[in-house]
């Protein structure tokens, strides 16, 4: 039993740092592809139309059985879904991508639980029940975040001097002098639009609850969000980039970003973190996301020769500090909830239990003077 459940913890550890790891890699490789003058639209188009082709057979052979009927009103819950989850938000994302840095782009990412509760409680969702612990939990923790993220957006502050890694990455090199006419830091508009991303994907969020309680087939909807996502992409990138250039992918770091973004972080990491979700719940899985951040710095550090800053560290710190307030909030306020579910239903089985043995009492009762009643008409 012991084996057993010290196994039931470790698989759903080495799969969400298995997940951490993908994604991490999709930054550093992402950012790459960008300062090489690859635009977003393109970018987000060919990662999607890939993620189909890497989901789809997922969808068939998993839920083929199983697939609920896709009407119109499923249809439109999709086309959100895709609008505001694959379409708009990754776009913003690796717009501020190009014009930050990678550990910035992570950090601000962490706000999404702090932007998902404020919509919730906009659409009047969920309740911030100031009273109580969690309530006010949840909102100290929507500050640090909201703080921390102005923070990375207008403050610099000096560079914190943590020496060269010694790395030396042939690829960068050789590509370095490429990308210097592409790559442009802009440590205002890049976090505003990354926050404008988070605010889309927190958006996804709200629409992908909906859609889940009435398709009970995440591999189908998702295949279809990618294809969906893909359409809309090619549609907007066709209207803006006429040149063959920016379609091509002849270049390698464009050819790998867009397979390894949709393998990887739409595919494999998909299947780990709902397997992960099924095994340990969905706030098992945020915990993990600080994580990212450290990875992401430390990889853009060695490889990329990425300077941190010292408003960079205090607001990334600001971030994470907020973003495990606000979980701690919603674990105590679904420890609540349960417990209050639970009271709830013990007192309906004892008004059950109460009903049945008065009911058994009154069958008796009525046994013992039917004989009585019977006498008295003779």
């Amino acid at each position: 039993m012991a084996a057993s459940a010290g196994g039931g913890d470790v698989l759903p550890l080495v799969a969400m740092l298995v997940v951490q790891v993908g994604y991490a890699g999709m930054n550093i490789i992402a950012k790459l592809a960008m300062d090489d003058g690859m635009d977003p639209f393109v970018f987000v188009a060919y990662r999607q139309l890939f993620a189909t082709f890497a989901i789809s057979p997922f969808a068939y052979f998993l839920e083929r059985k199983t697939r609920p009927r896709i009407t119109k009103k499923i249809l439109l819950w999709i086309f959100l879904c895709s609008l505001f989850g694959a379409s708009i938000n990754l776009v913003l994302y690796f717009t501020g991508l190009k014009n930050t840095t990678a550990t910035i782009a992570c950090a601000i990412g962490n706000t999404l639980p702090v932007f998902t509760f404020l919509l919730a409680v906009l659409f009047r969702l969920e309740s911030v029940g100031i009273k109580s612990r969690s309530g006010q939990a949840k909102v100290l923790g929507t500050l640090l975040c909201v703080g921390g993220a102005m923070l990375l957006s207008f403050y610099h502050g000096h560079k914190l001097d943590l020496g060269k890694s010694g790395i030396k990455w042939k690829y960068l090199q050789v590509t370095s002098e490429k990308t210097k006419s592409y790559a442009k830091i802009n440590f205002v508009s890049g976090p505003l639009v990354l926050l404008a991303s988070t605010i889309s994907w927190s958006l996804w969020f709200i629409v992908q609850a909906k859609l889940s309680k009435e398709f009970s087939a995440p591999y189908t909807s998702t295949a279809l969000i990618c294809f969906m996502a893909s359409i809309e992409c090619f549609v907007v990138a066709a209207c803006t980039q006429h040149k063959a250039a920016k379609w091509s992918l002849a270049s390698h770091i464009r050819l790998t970003a867009s397979l390894y973004t949709a393998i990887v972080s739409s595919a494999v990491n998909f299947c780990l973190m709902s397997w992960t979700i099924n095994r340990k719940g969905p706030l098992y899985v945020s915990v993990f996301s600080p994580l990212l951040l450290i990875m992401v710095a430390v990889l853009s550090w060695a490889l990329l020769n990425e300077q941190l800053f010292v408003g960079t560290a205090v607001g990334s710190f600001l971030i994470i500090l907020g973003l495990y307030t606000v979980l701690w909030g919603k674990k105590k306020e679904s420890k609540a909830t349960s417990e209050e579910e639970t009271k709830k239903e013990s007192k309906a089985m004892s008004e059950e239990d109460t009903i049945e043995g008065s009911s058994e009492e009154d069958i008796k009762t009525t046994h013992k003077e039917q004989p009585n009643q019977g006498l008295e008409l003779v």
